[in-house]
């Protein structure tokens, strides 16, 4: 687990962490963080401006997504390969907020369904605003899911 600290950036603990897997001769971690790293330049050139906090765990979870994808399509034919994005999936994971709680996203979907929303849309737009970036979308929308057919 690599310490992020409040004073450095996302970006900067990546950077740092990149440093740190090169000097070890680390290639796999090397090769992942740098692939991240570059994938946060070309957003930053999209967004001509630094990129933030939020946008840099974006990244990561995009990349994040892209490796789960693979995963699925290698499993079946090539589980050396399907492997290797799990392990990068792990190196990956370590830069990103600690997760909401299930229970908390639970509550915040029971508050939003007492408050009207009584839709999946409607439900969905009041809770996901509150977890972006601390939890996955899928998730959440299974939580809705449940707590609308239990409501």
């Amino acid at each position: 687990m690599v310490p992020v600290s409040p004073e450095f950036s996302l970006t900067a603990t990546l950077r740092a962490a990149l440093n740190t897997a090169r000097k070890a001769q680390d290639k796999e971690r090397t090769l992942v963080l740098g692939t991240i790293l570059a994938n946060l330049k070309n957003r930053e050139i999209d967004l001509r401006r630094p990129a933030s906090d939020d946008e840099v765990v974006d990244v990561l979870r995009k990349g994040i997504k892209i490796r789960r994808e693979a995963i699925e399509q290698y499993s079946a034919t090539r589980p050396d390969l399907a492997a290797n994005e799990a392990s990068q999936i792990k190196v990956l994971e370590e830069f990103l907020p600690p997760a909401a709680d299930p229970d908390e996203i639970r509550a915040a979907v029971r508050q939003a369904i007492a408050s009207g929303a009584k839709d999946i849309g409607k439900v969905m737009g009041q809770v996901l605003p509150k977890y972006k970036g601390k939890a996955d979308g899928k998730v959440i929308n299974q939580i809705v899911r449940e707590e609308l057919q239990a409501g």
